[in-house]
């Protein structure tokens, strides 16, 4: 099986102070898609710069040609379906039709709060984005949608011409319980995992690897629960959340061992995050072009 092998780029810098290069570089690089977090802030970069990612993703479609552009991922927490999808339209025509939305229900960090909100229980996130997912479907494959909801409406919104991609942009959903998981199966071209996030300070690589696997194991059942092939969902993984942390970048022969590691769990794409000096991105920015470069072709 082989590997896509994509990077995520944080908006943390001034698009003419290191922004843009970091994005054309990543098209020289050969990775298949460059992702940026979706959020207003985000835990220690919250009192230093941050950009918003449409802006962000805007700016990058327009000085590359080829490489893939989404967010990982855009939530319900500051998101309202009908204003994202014509956001989310005018991304994939401005880029050719290069757009990937990852989406997920959301967490209770400064996104959650920063409207003036409570933020929302894991029941509450869980029923807004089994709510929000269905209608920003109809909302980017549909010329106009009607709908009331419990949280959210829409009225005679249109939503034309549509995406670029047809019947509309693909859906990579992050989830890891089975509602989400359901979501993913229904709606995702992709299903997202960072792994057991209760294994992230003290587990081990072994317990994560096992982990992902029941994981990958539930998305199967529930993929044949609702007669979803599941061959035809992508499985991605962002890396950095497992209790390996930024050990995989440290050599290419150590992430080709823990790529493989994944890819024989079925996972068809990795996503690294592009080196942040003295964060908990750190890497050597070498290395890392190095494995960009030539793991891919070991992974094959």
């Amino acid at each position: 099986m082989s590997l896509h092998l994509s990077t995520v780029i944080l908006p943390y810098r001034r698009w003419h102070e290191g922004g843009r290069s970091a994005w054309t570089r990543a098209e020289q690089l050969g990775f298949h898609t460059a992702y940026t977090y979706d959020h207003l802030s985000w835990r220690t970069f919250r009192d230093g710069p941050w950009f918003g990612a449409v802006p962000t993703l805007t700016a990058a479609a327009s000085v590359t040609d080829r490489l893939r552009l989404g967010t990982l991922v855009t939530s319900p927490n500051f998101r309202h379906p009908v204003t994202l999808a014509k956001e989310l339209i005018s991304l994939d025509d401005i880029s050719g039709g290069r757009v990937t939305l990852g989406i997920g229900a959301g967490g209770s960090g400064f996104d959650a709060t920063a409207l003036g909100q409570e933020p929302w229980t894991p029941r509450e996130r869980a029923d807004r984005f089994a709510e929000f997912v269905p209608l920003l479907d109809r909302l980017l494959s549909e010329d106009a949608v009607s709908y009331e909801g419990d949280f959210y409406s829409a009225h005679e919104a249109r939503n034309i011409p549509g995406c670029v991609q047809r019947p509309r942009l693909p859906f990579a959903v992050a989830a890891t319980g089975p509602r989400g998981m359901r979501l993913a199966a229904r709606f995702g071209q992709a299903w997202v995992t960072t792994g057991d996030p209760k294994l992230y300070e003290n587990g081990t690589p072994e317990q994560s690897i096992q982990a992902i696997r029941g994981q990958a194991e539930r998305l199967d059942d529930i993929c044949a629960e609702v007669g979803r092939d599941m061959t035809d969902l992508d499985r991605v993984l962002l890396t950095g959340f497992t209790p390996d942390r930024v050990a995989p970048l440290q050599s290419l022969n150590a992430f080709v061992d823990f790529a493989g590691r994944h890819v024989e769990l079925g996972f068809t794409e990795i996503v690294i995050h592009w080196p942040i000096p003295d964060s908990p991105f750190a890497a050597d920015e070498k290395v890392f072009e190095q494995i960009a470069m030539e793991a891919p072709a070991q992974l094959r």
